[in-house]
């Protein structure tokens, strides 16, 4: 079947207004499956969730779909591989846990019923992520309709693990044990957004992040402070002046040797955000905050999205409680978090942030540091030919408009698909950031929710003259 562009674009929109329905039944219908890993309570439901997403891909045509096990929560997997052998291989990841919810959060209605209003979906999971994982099946099948194919384009996979919204604890295990099954030339992650309805978005990249848990003591127990205090070190002193050393006074992290490797922002890619319609007032609104501050000689955006920091999450030691108690405590405790940008290594991090961080400890405290799991950064160059053909497929599902590109700031596990795999991570999402992920009354805004289903139509038949295949199949 050979259409033009403009035939193909009204082929695939038929296709998903006549299964419009049909999709968002059953959408709502995996949205009242309380899928929540972070609760115990709820390991059943995440596991039924599983079950049900594998039997949904199966009747959807994908000739394989298989629940993995991991120590915690399932995960997904599934494969449609093309009748083209010599078609690359993209996966798609996502996840189908949920964050907790409950109604006395300030919901107005049920969480896990989905009711749909103005044209929204209001659900747990109903962009976050539930919805932007099964707009794939949509797609998929919109995409056969337009070219006639009886298998898609591309051999595609998808991998959606159940454990996203406690940390991935188990995730990084779970690629390793079947790199050889989830082999790809593309990852595609559909669990993020875009700038805004009326601003069509293509993510390029996310940072990655370092935490650690300082545990600073000093006298063996609390002791008076008028017949200690000035004469012993105070653990809790110490923990203020290494907060107080953790910035230059130009909002720099002052650990030596933590900027080493950073990939800088080309003149091309400052520019692009600036064309991003950024109000910072309504950003700040947005945060809860009175005032920006960051390193100089950046933007907001850009020290958001392009630039690693550091930050002092959690600060204590001493008498918390009402009135006063004259005492030099025991101990304090800090917990610190740097997120992390292109070409920086979380390993030489920890290292830089424990000889910084000895340096700074006087005779007479005893400090511990603790590192969690890392996640590592991942970036996608601007002229990189997938990159290109999800913004040309983007472009189509949104009426010709320009796709302009972002970052985000935060982190997740697409950076262990990219390390493990080999493979070039990138970002497909239409969600918003007024659909409330983590809060609330979150949403999904249903045509938006269409536009995604339409992009993958047209990116599967596009991708194929842009990536030469060159993961094995099995």
């Amino acid at each position: 079947m050979s259409e033009t562009p403009d035939n193909a674009v009204q082929t695939v929109r038929t296709y998903i207004e006549q299964h419009r329905a049909a999709f968002l039944d059953e959408l709502a219908e995996w949205l009242r499956i309380p899928s929540v890993s972070a609760q115990p309570d709820h390991a059943q439901d995440v596991r039924r969730s599983a079950r049900w997403l594998a039997d949904k891909l199966s009747d959807t045509g994908f000739t394989t779909a298989e629940i993995w096990e991991t120590a915690g929560a399932p995960a997904v997997f599934a494969e449609w591989p093309s009748d083209d052998p010599d078609a690359p291989t993209v996966l798609v990841y996502g996840h189908h846990d949920v964050q907790p919810a409950a109604r006395e959060d300030g919901w107005h209605t049920d969480p896990f019923e989905p009711h749909i209003t103005d044209g929204r979906m209001y659900a747990r999971g109903a962009a976050d992520d539930k919805g932007q994982v099964f707009f794939h099946t949509l797609g998929v099948r919109a995409h056969l309709a337009a070219t006639g194919r009886t298998a898609p384009a591309v051999h595609l996979k998808l991998i959606v693990e159940g454990e996203e919204e406690s940390g991935s604890p188990h995730f990084r295990d779970l690629v390793e044990a079947h790199a050889d099954r989830l082999a790809a030339d593309v990852v595609i992650v559909s669990d993020t957004g875009m700038w805004s309805e009326d601003t069509p978005t293509v993510c390029t990249g996310m940072r990655g992040v370092a935490d650690c848990e300082i545990e600073l003591y000093g006298p063996d127990q609390d002791i008076h402070s008028g017949s200690f205090g000035g004469a012993v070190p105070n653990p809790a002193t110490v923990a203020g002046r290494i907060v107080a050393a953790l910035h230059d006074e130009h909002e720099r992290v002052a650990v030596p040797g933590f900027y080493d490797g950073v990939t800088d922002l080309s003149d091309a890619e400052r520019a692009l955000i600036a064309e991003l319609p950024f109000d910072e007032a309504a950003w700040l609104r947005t945060a809860k905050s009175h005032g920006t501050l960051g390193e100089a000689g950046f933007s907001t955006l850009e020290r958001v999205w392009a630039r690693p920091t550091a930050e002092v999450n959690g600060i204590g030691g001493g008498y918390q409680g009402p009135g006063g108690k004259t005492i030099v405590p025991a101990s304090a405790q800090l917990k610190l978090s740097f997120r992390l940008v292109a070409g920086q290594d979380p390993a030489k991090i920890e290292l830089a942030v424990r000889d910084w961080l000895a340096a700074l400890i006087p005779a007479g405290i005893r400090h511990e540091i603790a590192f969690g799991a890392p996640t590592r950064p991942c970036l996608t160059p601007l002229d990189h030919p997938a990159l290109r053909s999800v913004a040309r497929a983007m472009s189509r599902a949104f009426d010709g408009a320009p796709i302009r590109f972002t970052r985000e700031g935060g982190s997740g596990p697409a950076a262990d698909l990219q390390d493990v795999l080999g493979a070039p991570v990138l970002f497909l999402g239409i969600s918003v950031p007024s659909d409330g992920w983590h809060a609330p009354n979150e949403k999904v805004e249903l045509d938006l929710l269409m536009k995604g289903v339409e992009t993958t139509a047209h990116l599967w038949g596009d991708l194929p003259a842009a990536v030469p295949a060159a993961a094995p199949q099995r």
